[in-house]
């Protein structure tokens, strides 16, 4: 401001320059408006600018994206700031719409509960919205059962078409063999396939399940979900850091593979204890977690699947053949967690089809010899008789299209009677005779 009033009053730059002790270029600058008050030029060049457009397009299609996932996605694309610095700049440059369907916040207080080493694991379902269609779910949602250390807080997740018992129970066998062992207690809310909604009781199957392992289970209170919390917040990462941003074409083997590589990597987070910071990985080695049982727990799990007209079924990332006469055809795939072996049966139960099992996710196809067998001689009695037409053949129109052309266009012959006189000729003979 004083600047331009001593140049309104008619100094020169170099006065001005000498009164307000600033080099004449300084003056200059501010005169011309290239230099803007309380705004320093740059000594470096931006290392944020080349990802601004990159981030306010990912923020215009997701408000709610959080900025340690979006770090995640500009970090192979050649970004190397820091969390803080990339939350300051999504800030300062005011990249982050206003949701305002979201803008409601809803408070609540939060219990403090001391979870000792080895003492709970939490679970709980996650519903994952709009899966891939070659996971070939009979449902528009996919399922995440997350399991949680509560002391350590490492967790662990898998992929489930269903959330009815056999697949629960399934799902936490494999999950119990990523966290490497049991603890005391097992926690859930209040779900159906664990607490009979009528009874209160445990449900049958569940029941024999948490006693084959020797685990106590316990189901929170009504409206106390706050008391496994630590699952809870997992399941927020996992829905806003891994599926939020899985890209389309991965299979159901590769999706948990990264699934699993994702939860590992969240093992080196910080964490705040009583004596000072730590991470998840060191408190996790605290955990006093017991075996898991020599024998699983015998459960069977039964899916629907389509057979195609090659008569083969998809199963776990590999294809198996049923009989050709149910080609197209709705079929049940039986297995027993632990077993090898695949049964295949009709809708009214009946068992037509045996395999032992692949290693999943390898897209191999395993047919049976009398499947192939059949399926042949089947496809070559439905084949027309006679050798196939080839795509080149060359078959000009015959007599029959020709003559019916010709009538089309009048250029058919008129049709003339031929009379053999010798049969009459033969007939008057004949009449000689008998006189």
């Amino acid at each position: 401001m004083d600047i331009h009033a001593l140049k309104r009053q008619g100094m020169t730059i170099s006065e001005i320059a000498r009164r307000t002790d600033h080099d004449r270029k300084t003056i200059r600058s501010y005169l011309n408006g290239d230099r803007a008050p309380g705004v320093r030029r740059r000594a470096e060049p931006d290392g944020f600018e080349p990802f601004v457009d990159y981030v306010r397009a990912r923020l215009a299609e997701d408000p709610h994206l959080w900025a340690v996932t979006l770090r995640d996605e500009l970090v192979p694309l050649g970004y190397s700031g820091s969390y803080p610095t990339l939350t300051r700049q999504i800030r300062d440059r005011g990249l982050r719409p206003a949701c305002t369907a979201c803008a409601h916040v809803t408070k609540r207080p939060n219990a403090v509960i001391e979870h000792p080493p080895g003492e709970e694991t939490q679970f709980d379902w996650l519903e994952l919205p709009d899966p891939p269609a070659g996971w070939g779910f009979p449902r528009k949602n996919a399922y995440l059962l997350v399991g949680s250390l509560a002391h350590s807080g490492v967790w662990r997740a898998v992929l489930s078409p269903s959330m009815d018992v056999p697949h629960l129970l399934a799902a936490m066998t494999a999950l119990l063999g990523l966290l490497g062992g049991l603890t005391r207690v097992w926690r859930f809310d209040r779900m159906a396939t664990v607490l009979n909604p009528v009874t209160r009781d445990l449900t049958p199957m569940f029941a024999g399940f948490a006693k084959h392992h020797g685990v106590q289970p316990v189901v929170c209170r009504p409206r106390s979900g706050n008391r496994k919390g630590v699952v809870e917040k997992n399941n927020h990462t996992a829905a806003q850091r891994w599926w939020r941003t899985l890209p389309d074409g991965l299979t159901l083997e590769q999706a948990q593979a990264s699934l699993d590589a994702f939860a590992r990597g969240q093992d080196d987070r910080p964490r705040r204890t009583e004596t000072g910071k730590t991470t998840a990985k060191a408190m996790f080695a605290a955990e006093r977690l017991q075996p898991l049982p020599p024998v699983v727990f015998p459960v069977v799990i039964t899916e629907e699947r389509t057979a195609t007209r090659q008569a083969l079924i998809d199963w776990r990332g590999n294809r198996y053949s049923v009989p050709p006469d149910l080609a197209a055809a709705r079929v049940e795939v039986r297995q027993r967690l632990g077993a090898d072996t695949i049964d295949i049966a009709t809708a009214s139960g009946t068992v037509i089809a045996r395999h032992r099992v692949a290693e999943p996710g390898l897209g191999v196809t395993i047919r049976d010899t009398g499947h192939v067998t059949a399926l042949e001689a089947i496809a070559m009695a439905s084949a027309p008789p006679g050798r196939p037409h080839r795509r080149k053949e060359r078959i000009p129109p015959g007599a029959a299209a020709l003559h019916a052309a010709a009538v089309l266009t009048g250029t058919a012959a008129p049709s003339s009677t031929v009379i053999d006189l010798a049969a009459y000729e033969q007939a008057a003979k004949n009449r000689n005779t008998l006189r």
